[in-house]
This record gives structure tokens, C-alpha cells and sequence, in this order.
């Protein structure tokens, strides 16, 4: 039986990534976003294909919602933080969250200082 916990723990720990805001760098409408929360919901979407009113309607309302717009606007939004980042970063963050289709958000959660780990999976908004 422990070594079932152990095993499906491994397996749950290495499933989900973490996201590391001392390599991705977003940018908010006057400066680098630096996270403060333990806890945000990371929402990837272009502002040029998507309503971001519409979009947060579908994503509870616990957490902050830390917005990347792909399309690179940098916008105020009421009770979201809006950031943009260079092309590099946003690839990176693609690949390596695995995300196929875009609007989408994940929880994520800190794990240490500026590192988050996901905390939920990759959910595609419509």
C-alpha cells in the first residue's frame, strides 16, 4: 500500500509543471510583473481573438487571474493582471505547459519564492 502512495505521488508531483518567474518574464503595463500571491490562475489568450470580460466569467474568482495576452497589448483590466511578454517567452511557456489551443488557464501555486508549480490541469475556455 505505501508503495502504491508513493508511486501515484511520484507520478501526480512529475505529472504537472512548474513555472519559474525568475526565467519568464511578463510585463505589465508600467513594469515587470513580480508575483506576490501563493496562488494565481495563469490565463493564456490573444486579446485579438478573444473577449477577456467573457473569458474571466469562466474562471472562479478565488485566485488573482494573471492574463498573458500573446497578442502583446498592454491594457489596464479591473481585478486582472494584465501582462504581455516577448515572443521567446510566451514559446517557451507553450511548449512547455503543453498547450495546444488558446484561450486556456491553470491554476498554479507557490512552490518556492518565484517558482509555481500547476496545480490543476490545462482547462480550454470557449
Amino acid at each position: 500500500m505505501v508503495a502504491a502512495f508513493f508511486f501515484y505521488f511520484k507520478y501526480k508531483f512529475s505529472e504537472y509543471k512548474f513555472v519559474d518567474f525568475n526565467k519568464l518574464t511578463f510585463y505589465t503595463k508600467n513594469d515587470i510583473f513580480v508575483p506576490k500571491k501563493n496562488e494565481y490562475y495563469l490565463l493564456l489568450f490573444s486579446s485579438r481573438m478573444s473577449n477577456l470580460k467573457d473569458l474571466i466569467k469562466q474562471i472562479p474568482k478565488d485566485y488573482p487571474i494573471l492574463a498573458v495576452d500573446i497578442y502583446q497589448k498592454r491594457k489596464n483590466f479591473k481585478n486582472i493582471i494584465y501582462t504581455t511578454a516577448g515572443i521567446n517567452t510566451i514559446i517557451k511557456l507553450i511548449q512547455y505547459l503543453n498547450i495546444y489551443e488558446v484561450p486556456v488557464v491553470v491554476k498554479i501555486k507557490r512552490y518556492h519564492k518565484f517558482l509555481y508549480k500547476q496545480d490543476s490541469p490545462l482547462k480550454v475556455l470557449k
